[in-house]
């Protein structure tokens, strides 16, 4: 969700490219090898990036978020994408898995308490890993909240995002039977899965273009045709947590379960017109969350590219490094 037109504005507010000081694999158990690097000052305020998706991996302009002189900043990809192995594998790949893989990377690096900095999914999976382990998240720093209740999903997915993008909610659904259309998440697994490579990759396509088409505010409905490896990773391991309800014991237990991280300081930041992840879930999280803050971006939509969310962030990021230097 990098990729958009808007990018050349919103790099104005990063902070300059930078080179990881330490790249490795980390093997995190049932066949599974995780992809970590480090960036920024070795000594510095620790901080974990959680990408979205699932299944997006890590790109290096999200380490232009964090002053590199004070930050230690700490990027993997997720099971299963990016530069993990085995790729695109769903296989022993869920939630807890991820959460699991979180500890192991901070216990692997030596860090006692760090910052969860995440969007969309990431910002999930930031939740749910600072509510498994309080006491190991300082600040959780959040972005295009979406806390994979069935009503996200059946916005998404079931046609509320298609009454804004008629055009492009067609071609979603044109691939599938009018039969199967009643529940399309189960309608694309079925062929995300069919073990026929070729068609994995041509719903894959189908389905990552629906959703990049409406990431940024700017967005005229199309969206680059990515390469069909990244494709079929992406949507396939998006579509098996959506699939399994993001493996959550009951829908609404992010919400439910605030009480445990209530007292953790952070902030959201939310684009006025995400088409993805509506606002509403990022306002019912604040009312939650007596230690947090709502930034809510106007013009701006999903995309973390889009130059009022890089700013908010950037801008969020530069005064946490100032009260904790």
């Amino acid at each position: 969700m990098d990729k958009y037109p808007d990018q050349k504005r919103a790099v104005q507010y990063l902070h300059p490219p930078i080179d990881p000081f330490d790249q490795r694999m980390v093997d995190v158990g049932q066949g599974h090898h995780i992809y970590v690097e480090q960036c920024g000052n070795p000594r510095g305020i620790p901080v974990v990036v959680l990408h979205g998706g699932p299944g997006g991996g890590c790109s290096p302009a999200m380490r232009r978020y964090f002053d590199p002189r004070v930050y230690r900043v700490v990027l993997f990809d997720q099971r299963g994408c990016g530069r993990s192995r085995p790729h695109a594998s769903v296989k022993d790949n869920t939630t807890w898995h991820l959460v699991d893989d979180i500890e192991r990377i901070r216990v692997v690096l030596g860090i006692d308490r760090w910052i969860a900095f995440g969007g969309s999914w990431g910002a999930t999976l930031a939740l749910v890993y600072a509510q498994a382990h309080p006491d190991r998240v300082m600040r959780l720093v959040l972005r295009g909240v979406f806390l994979a209740t069935q009503a996200e999903l059946d916005w998404f997915y079931g046609g509320g995002a298609g009454r804004f993008w008629p055009e492009q909610w067609a071609r979603f659904v044109a691939p599938i039977p009018e039969a199967e259309r009643h529940d399309l998440i189960a309608a694309y697994h079925r062929r995300l899965f069919s073990g026929n490579m070729g068609e994995e990759v041509r719903y894959a396509r189908a389905w990552s273009h629906w959703e990049n088409a409406l990431a940024s505010i700017h967005s005229n409905g199309q969206a680059g045709e990515g390469p069909p490896d990244y494709a079929r990773a992406f949507a396939r391991l998006e579509n098996h947590y959506f699939h399994n309800k993001a493996f959550l014991e009951r829908d609404g237990q992010i919400l439910a379960d605030m009480s445990r991280i209530s007292h953790i300081p952070g902030v959201i930041v939310q684009g006025r017109y995400d088409m993805i992840c509506p606002p509403v879930s990022a306002w019912r999280l604040n009312e939650l969350w007596p230690a947090g803050r709502l930034k809510m971006v106007r013009n701006a939509g999903h995309a973390l590219s889009e130059p009022g969310i890089s700013a908010e962030l950037v801008r969020e990021m530069d005064a946490l490094a100032e009260e904790l230097a």
